[in-house]
């Protein structure tokens, strides 16, 4: 356990918080201890790609994504804030060292992931899965966060964090602890994982430990479906090295020509479309690089030459993109280019097995130039991304309960074959749905889709972030353009890591006759908003969706969030202003149930956060709750810090990364942070204000981070229905209870895991709780 903050001396007249021991750029003893489900792939065991993320999640195409969502979490935040001058509530200034490191942060939310895979308690499958979930997060940890972070440093450009730290000790500080981690990832996969599944007929083997017959059965395979597809890459005078793919795996091997004695270095790179883990025989599984490099089968690669050694390594490179708007005729086609650089990016990491020869682990560092300290050694097999594809199997007993949501009791009082009516609903209340606890294909799915078949409906206007690769919900604006209807889309075609995918729908879009914007300049359009026109009489009525998650209909079965159907029109008239600004010359600003950012959301918030401190002075209820993924935003965090220096309680839920310091005297006394992982990706985003008695919610899609808030459009809707407000507050108050399983964050930024009670009896789970509670409902709760 690390020891507790000191109190420092005052300096300069000024309370300067020490940074905690694991802020250093130093190992942090790892923790050992005991997010969130990956869809179920029928058949083979494919080859997962890696994820972005969280959750998340975390690419939604490939699924991972649905974990880690890590675009909300990743990306890179440098928009400078002067901490300096800051004053508290006492108008005395706020103390400097006030903010967690975010890197650190995010390793710590990474760490989380990994203590669901080392918990027994949790489905052995599902284990796999989080042990796959944490190497995809990581990927992109070090493809986007690290990348940036050495660009920066190569550039000059690099400052020191809100933190404290210098961009040098933020870059230790993440290789030390993620080299840690690392290793304790391997060793629950290879000491307790492995073994687990062994015992429960599931045998992940290496090639040795093949049967003969297996093993010629492999050879068979190797020779008619795999050997076609490999090419080795000589290294010597007349081939330089070759250039080695991010994320790939690959076999470095060392030959002899036996006629001239010399020794050669090749390359064969594995290829990633075929199964990670082939099948040797029912329930035995053996990666597809032992395969690969079986002796028989390198002699078939390298015939007449003489095998010496073979090594597994893997190189990870920066895969974000930079591209210059203001200087692009065409985004479209700058972002295409770009996509084509993205696989030259610099390397960041190299991943070794552990056993590899000095001499080859050397050329591979003077070749690809990286340095020492961005080797990583490591027990085979390399890339456990692949663990994707085991946790995929069909054992149903090894996985978490099977949960299948069912539609909104406000659409359907009773649930039938017939789907529901969405606009007559609407007509008589709002509806607040909760996925994937509440059914998205019969909700918003079929919001759209209904939109798209009705003859009344004139238009449909849509933002698009992200979505699936067969998705219903294109189909249904592609209908409704088909059909004569005026179809407004906005895709994001710079969401991260799905880039190409939104390209494609973008022109499929408008190719059959949709209106296809890509935003504005400079800002991501991150709002995930719904508007349907439709003439009803005399009148045209205007139906509205605002959610937190994306219209994602796979993703939507494995994220946790929020969504406000509604015919309200000054709900409809607010969204009608903002796509008039996200596809026009519209420069409104405020609006009447909506915050937009960057113009009006963090100050809308702060706002509300400096009412709640007036609201406690006169003796009036007050009150802070925010449930969001990401909490580093430095006027935010400090405006909390005020209403706790004010007295004001504040509990903030978070899933990820989070620069908050509870617990802190004369500074942060009355703040609680929370983070809840489990078998959904938590996503929503929910902020909470007393308000005197009359508590105001808000539900949308913003994280508080700098490129939410200042570089992305982003929109959080009131909640104004009593009930609405009322079972938001039960769930935020639910996942911040003691009684609830959840991470609690410490002033020192480390987080401890809180999943029994003082009995050793396990604490309530937020997550099952709500799925129970969607069963009995339905009259379908286990006994």
């Amino acid at each position: 356990m690390q020891p507790a903050v000191p109190d420092p001396p005052p300096m300069n007249g000024k309370l300067v918080i020490a940074p905690a021991l694991s802020d250093a750029p130093i190992g942090v003893p790892a923790r050992k201890n005991g997010a969130m489900s990956q869809p179920s792939t029928q058949g083979q065991v494919q080859h997962a790609q890696p994820s972005v993320g969280s959750i998340a999640a975390h690419r939604p195409h490939t699924l991972s994504a649905a974990v880690s969502d890590l675009d909300p979490d990743i990306d890179a935040d440098l928009d400078a804030y002067d901490e300096d001058g800051q004053v508290g509530h006492d108008g005395q200034e706020l103390p400097q060292g006030r903010f967690l490191d975010r890197e650190r942060s995010w390793l710590a939310f990474n760490e989380r992931v990994l203590e669901l895979a080392e918990d027994p308690n949790t489905p052995l499958l599902e284990r796999a899965n989080f042990l796959a979930i944490f190497a995809s997060n990581l990927d992109e940890f070090f493809m986007v966060r690290v990348a940036g972070l050495k660009r920066r440093i190569a550039t000059g450009v690099a400052t020191r964090s809100a933190s404290g730290l210098q961009p040098r000790e933020v870059l230790e500080l993440i290789w030390n602890r993620s080299r840690e981690l690392m290793a304790r990832h391997a060793a629950c996969y290879q000491e307790d994982v492995a073994s687990g599944l062994a015992d429960e007929g599931i045998h992940l083997v290496r090639w040795n430990e093949l049967t003969e017959k297996e093993q010629s059965r492999l050879f068979t395979l190797f020779r008619q479906q795999i050997f076609p597809v490999l090419t080795p890459l000589a290294v010597d005078p007349a081939h330089p090295f070759p250039y080695i793919s991010g994320l790939s795996l690959n076999l470095a091997v060392v030959v002899r020509n036996p006629v001239s004695g010399h020794t050669h270095f090749a390359r064969v790179k594995v290829p990633p479309l075929l199964s990670r883990f082939l099948e040797a025989s029912p329930q035995r599984y053996v990666p597809i690089e032992d395969v690969i490099a079986a002796p028989a089968h390198l002699a078939e690669l390298f015939p007449g030459m003489e095998i010496q050694e073979h090594h597994m390594f893997r190189l990870t490179r920066n895969e974000d993109l930079e591209v210059e708007e203001d200087d692009a005729e065409n985004l479209l086609q700058a972002l295409e280019k770009e996509l084509m650089r993205r696989r030259f990016g610099p390397p960041v990491r190299l991943e070794v097995e552990e056993s590899i020869d000095r001499n080859v682990l050397d050329l591979l560092v003077r070749e690809l130039k990286i340095s020492e300290a961005e080797v990583y050694p490591l027990p085979g097999p390399l890339d456990l991304t692949g663990l994707f594809g085991i946790a995929a199997l069909d054992r149903p007993e090894l996985k978490y309960p099977k949960f299948i949501a069912g539609t909104h009791r406000d659409l359907a009082e009773v649930e039938s074959a017939s789907a529901p009516d969405i606009f007559a609903a609407l007509r008589e209340r709002d509806v607040l749905l909760h996925h994937p606890y509440d059914s998205f294909s019969t909700s918003v799915q079929a919001f759209l889709e209904q939109a798209a078949a009705d003859p009344d409906v004139l238009a449909i206007k849509q933002t698009l972030y992200r979505t699936s690769g067969d998705s219903p919900i294109v189909d249904a604006l592609i209908d409704a353009a088909e059909s004569g209807k005026q179809v407004l889309v906005l895709v994001e075609i710079k969401a991260r890591f799905d880039e190409q995918a939104n390209i494609k729908w973008a022109r499929k879009l408008e190719e059959s006759g949709c209106h296809v914007v890509y935003g504005l300049v400079g800002l991501k359009t991150h709002c995930k908003l719904s508007l349907v026109v439709r003439q009803e009489g005399e009148t045209l009525v205007r139906y509205s969706h605002v959610g937190t998650g994306n219209y994602h209909p796979k993703t939507a079965r494995l994220y946790e969030d929020l969504g406000l159907l509604t015919a309200k029109q000054e709900v409809g008239a607010d969204l009608s202003d903002l796509f008039n600004r996200l596809s026009g010359y519209s420069r409104r600003e405020t609006y009447r149930r909506l915050l937009v950012a960057p113009k009006s959301l963090r100050d809308g918030l702060i706002s509300r956060i400096e009412k709640e401190i007036q609201h406690h002075r006169a003796g009036r209820p007050a009150y802070v709750r925010i449930k969001v993924n990401s909490m580093v935003d430095e006027a935010v965090v400090d405006s909390l810090y005020r209403a706790s220096q004010a007295g004001v309680p504040v509990d903030v839920w978070v899933r990820g990364i989070c620069a908050v310091r509870p617990g802190v005297a004369g500074l942060s006394e009355t703040i609680r942070v929370r983070s809840v992982l489990g078998r959904f990706l938590e996503h929503s985003r929910v902020f909470a204000f007393g308000n005197a008695g009359e508590p105001e919610v808000w539900i949308g899609s913003a994280d508080m981070m700098h490129r939410n808030l200042d570089r992305r459009i982003e929109a959080l809707v009131r909640v104004t229905d009593p009930a609405h407000r009322a079972a938001l507050s039960r769930l935020l108050e639910t996942g911040m209870s003691d009684t609830t399983a959840s991470w609690h964050l410490g002033a020192d930024g480390n987080w401890t895991r809180h999943a029994l009670d003082p009995e050793g009896q396990p604490l309530r789970n937020v997550q099952e709780m709500l799925i129970d509670a969607r069963r009995r409902r339905r009259g379908t709760a286990k006994p």
